[in-house]
């Protein structure tokens, strides 16, 4: 059967399964069955309206065979007062905690230890427990995640699945043998203690080898005495010659119980640990055995741990979407490599918790970095010397891919590849401060037409930077054009013998093929994953994977799981996991399934049009409509709060 004829940048789906916007959304209301009488009018609540472009295909361009009648355009032009959206959501509504929760228990009566609050008289919480459970809302389901994982429920009775675990008396019943099971297992790690909070807060923390590396940058140079200047690059660092002896592999430390920060529930000490005490010196850190030359004395970058990742699949650090319930996804699917999301280096020296929830790590993940971002010196070597005493990483990337204009005009992001003073002071600072390999990721340019990235790269590895991955695309491009893999394959032989892994386009294993073939030493995979995660699978089988809808909506089942686990089973931790899951929506809508397709693969860039799926799951799942998200999400999480708003970060993504 022919194609039908669409607009260009639009996947070719199977003409039979082709539909109307008004045919696509009156299925939607119908709950899948099908419509009588004709075609329904345009909703009035503008919920339909405003679609992206893309979409806006005639029906009635298209014949019953699915052929483009002789008499009809090939696509609908574009409305003259209507704007692709583009960019970010700058204003969306926040739902803080509050706005679902008027009445919340106090955590220490959670914990069960009321007698101890730690607001004492100023604590504005409930303290009686009989006073919640009468506000408290609706339950959302009758087994609980962390009850039937891990044997225990510390929500308690504020667990939005407490009749799971609650006995009489509101008592909350324990699994004891398999509570047991969990004892001692450490599950998320670089959790951010309160002693180390405090020290940041304070600035009370010991910045000994980057105050003396930022020192010697201010000292004046050794020929004719002239002073080198913040911009300039230190002079002297002395060549360290090759070697090839890789550092062994250090055991874990031994973690220690941390209690709960103030207004926030704790979590279980078999789900999460803490950041080892900061500001220690080598020599305090508990240890077993005597002590070697290895605890001691400084490692050279030659002999600082390899890693093994010729070939390997790199999921990218995602903004939002990156975070750990998603690496678990990813990495389920066959994800080698993850890293944490963009981490902003001044909020992690100022021991904001937020941003050290960046750098969480599963125990799944075996081999795991962090990102990081910044613009100065003197902030990025602190924050190197910080993570390296402070958490457990393979490797700490430096973000210089960052397009968006808060991070460009402070001077991070892509703007390091203008500033090669700062770059370098950066990149030889923080190569001095880890005990890791040291990595950096950047684009081909800022300006569309001007690439750069070749010159960069020798520079990159001659500062001592273990690996560099490229974007395909410059600054001013974004996602306009599709990524230029022939430039990427023309720097992985400048960058030889450093490692460089190419980034951009690849949405199916045809594509990761051909990306390998330019020589890189692995590709990194970004919006591909958010797309669909079993991509990963698909990579490494070598096949296209008709997942159905039902498959796929146990996966979401599995992300709402591990968001439960991750950020709690109250009605904080619903809502937010609720949140991560609308803004994956509204990537994973753009997923056309293998079976629809007139032919493979689908491309990254192509739009689906309206289509009605194989089943009324899969052609929920392929609206771009906010109020279908949270239809999906309502069937995994419950019923949302009163007066629940949600937009998506990227403005592209969906319509109202």
């Amino acid at each position: 059967m022919a194609a039908a004829v669409v607009a260009g940048g639009v996947a070719p789906v199977r003409a039979r399964f082709l539909a109307s916007k008004e045919q696509f959304h009156a299925y939607l209301r119908a709950q899948g069955e099908p419509s009588s009488g004709g075609e329904e009018k345009e909703e009035k609540d503008g919920s339909c309206q405003s679609e992206p472009p893309a979409k806006r295909v005639k029906s009635e361009e298209l014949g019953q065979d699915g052929e483009n009648r002789e008499d009809a355009g090939a696509v609908e032009k574009e409305p003259a007062e209507r704007k692709r959206a583009r960019g970010q959501n700058k204003s969306r509504p926040c739902m803080k905690p509050n706005h679902y929760e008027q009445s919340r228990l106090c955590p220490s009566v959670t914990q069960g230890c009321a007698e101890k609050c730690y607001f004492g008289p100023r604590c504005h919480f409930l303290h009686d427990i009989g006073e919640y459970m009468a506000v408290k809302p609706a339950d959302l389901g009758r087994s609980c995640v962390l009850f039937e994982t891990f044997g225990k429920c510390i929500y308690g009775v504020t667990c939005r699945f407490a009749q799971a675990h609650l006995g009489d008396g509101y008592q909350n019943i324990i699994n004891t043998e398999l509570a047991k099971q969990w004892e001692g297992k450490l599950l998320v790690r670089n959790n951010l203690s309160k002693d180390l909070q405090h020290q940041l807060r304070k600035r009370k923390f010991s910045f000994k080898k980057a105050d003396e590396y930022l020192r010697g940058l201010a000292k004046p140079h050794g020929d004719g005495g002239k002073e080198v200047k913040d911009t300039g690059c230190s002079t002297e660092e002395q060549e360290v010659p090759n070697c090839t002896t890789p550092q062994e592999e250090l055991g874990d430390g031994p973690e220690c119980p941390v209690l709960p920060e103030q207004g926030e529930d704790p979590k279980p000490d078999a789900l999460q640990s803490p950041s080892p005490a900061a500001g220690e010196e080598a020599s305090s850190v508990k240890t077993v055995g005597p002590v070697t030359d290895e605890d001691i004395i400084k490692l050279r970058s030659c002999e600082k741990k390899k890693l093994d990742i010729q070939g390997k699949l790199y999921l990218a650090p995602l903004t939002t979407c990156g975070n750990l319930p998603f690496r678990r996804i990813c990495k389920r699917f066959g994800a080698d490599i993850t890293c944490g999301e963009m981490a902003v280096c001044t909020n992690l020296l100022q021991g904001q918790s937020s941003e050290w929830a960046l750098l969480k790590r599963h125990h799944s993940e075996d081999i795991f970095g962090v990102q990081l971002e910044g613009a100065f010196p003197n902030t990025m070597t602190k924050c190197a010397e910080l993570l390296n005493q402070t958490i457990e990483v393979d490797f700490v990337d430096i973000n210089v891919g960052c397009p968006i204009d808060l991070v460009y005009k402070k001077g991070g992001g892509c703007a390091l590849m203008t500033r090669s003073n700062k770059f370098e002071q950066i990149v030889r600072g923080m190569n001095l401060m880890l005990d890791v390999p040291l990595t950096v990721k950047i684009r081909t340019g800022v300006q569309e037409k001007i690439n750069v990235a070749h010159k960069i790269i020798p520079k990159i590895r001659e500062w001592g930077a273990s690996m560099v991955t490229l974007h395909g695309r410059s600054r001013e491009q974004r996602y306009t054009r599709g990524a230029d893999w022939d430039y990427i394959a023309e720097c992985a032989k400048i960058a030889s013998p450093m490692p460089l892994f190419g980034n951009g386009d690849i949405l199916s294993y045809e594509d990761a093929n051909r990306a390998m073939q330019m020589g890189v030493s692995g590709i990194m995979i970004a919006r591909g994953a958010l797309i669909k995660p079993w991509l990963f699978t698909e990579i490494k089988e070598q096949r296209h994977w008709d997942i159905s809808s039902s498959e796929r909506f146990y996966i979401l089942k599995d992300f709402t799981n591990y968001g439960l686990e991750h950020w709690g089973s109250d009605t904080q931790g619903v809502e937010k996991t609720r949140k991560f899951l609308l803004e994956w929506l509204s990537f994973l809508c753009r997923y056309i399934p293998v079976g629809l397709l007139e032919h493979l693969p689908q491309k990254i860039n192509e739009r689906p049009p309206y289509y009605m799926g194989r089943d009324y799951l899969e052609t929920l799942m392929a609206s771009q409509n906010v109020d279908d998200w949270i239809k999906i999400s309502e069937l995994l999480l419950g019923p949302v709060p009163t007066n629940f708003t949600f937009l998506p970060k990227h403005r592209a993504n969906s319509y109202r």
